[in-house]
């Protein structure tokens, strides 16, 4: 571990911050896993006034709790401070939670800052999804995006595994018509791939 200096921050994505298309040009990728905590499909919200498509519409992003020996694979991101008020402003119903030293171990070695945090659903918003609050299968094809080019197809298959929720939480079909303001578009062959892997976890969708 080293320090941070004071113009740069380090934190743990475990959802769209993976995808290295929606971070600001300059940022560091790490792939790794960390230890501690469980990812889930609960942080309920609604689109604020001016997000494009998603003014009012109810969704259900990615959230984690805290959980002993629960890992999950994600990237430490090295960014830049002057980038932390847009990133605390796309991350506006979640907070920020310190990171214990030693609980993110890089896939290869790299030396990964001390003072590392993620983001957490706030509690009033940490309520499991539901039919008026649906998963975007746009926000998932962008997530689902960045771990496959992480880790391929077993990055997918993590995913889907480590986390909770798909059983009772449906998803919104909208990849024709994006309303999460950072869809990607998916090779055809990735979006099959995504489908199936979906359809074997029993989501039920809209």
């Amino acid at each position: 571990m080293t320090s941070l200096s004071s113009e740069k921050i380090c934190y743990f994505g475990y959802g769209s911050l993976v995808n290295e298309e929606t971070l600001p040009s300059g940022t560091t990728v790490i792939a790794g896993q960390l230890s501690g905590w469980k990812r889930e499909w609960r942080g309920c919200s609604k689109g604020k006034a001016g997000n494009g498509r998603m003014s009012g519409i109810g969704v259900c992003a990615l959230g984690v709790r805290r959980e002993e020996g629960a890992v999950i694979r994600g990237a430490m991101v090295l960014d830049t401070k002057a980038n932390l008020p847009a990133l605390d402003k796309r991350e506006w119903h979640y907070s920020r939670q310190s990171l214990e030293n030693g609980s993110f171990v890089p896939d290869s070695g790299e030396d990964v800052p001390a003072n590392s945090f993620l983001y957490q659903v706030q509690q009033q918003h940490a309520h499991w999804g539901n039919e008026e609050h649906p998963i975007l299968q746009s926000y998932v094809d962008c997530v689902m995006a960045g771990f496959h080019r992480l880790w391929g197809l077993e990055g997918l298959q993590h995913f889907v595994e480590t986390t909770d929720g798909w059983e009772h939480v449906p998803v919104l079909n909208d990849r024709d018509a994006p309303y999460y303001p950072r869809a990607v578009v998916l090779p055809e062959e990735l979006a099959r791939t995504i489908d199936e892997l979906l359809k074997a976890a029993n989501v039920r969708y809209l």
